[in-house]
């Protein structure tokens, strides 16, 4: 199944001032992280030291599937999506390219 490697970042203008509707908000979202978790879509998962931004590895058969599972978190998180390989695909894409270059 194809993996994306996603960098997310928090709508500043979406965070709450009040303190409490702050931390109502994180531990929100932190349950929706650990239920993607546990249910195997999200492989990995961080925040960076600043609170604000962080990354995320998921699995879905297609960037059509991936952008409806990331809906829910829009407007109060923006990601920039990036498709990854695992190592033997990418073994196996370097040998069939290094093929094709021979039939040339």
């Amino acid at each position: 199944m194809p993996k994306f490697y996603i960098k997310w970042q928090l709508d500043p203008t979406k965070i709450p001032a009040d303190p409490e509707e702050r931390v109502k908000g994180w531990l929100s979202m932190l349950g929706m992280v650990k239920a993607d978790i546990k249910a195997g879509v999200t492989k990995d998962w961080g925040c960076a030291a600043g609170g604000n931004g962080g990354y995320a590895v998921i699995e879905a058969p297609s960037g059509k599937e991936l952008f409806t599972h990331l809906l829910k978190w829009m407007p109060h998180v923006q990601f920039e999506v990036t498709p990854v390989l695992t190592v033997d695909q990418t073994i196996e894409a370097i040998k069939k390219a290094v093929a094709a270059a021979k039939t040339k």
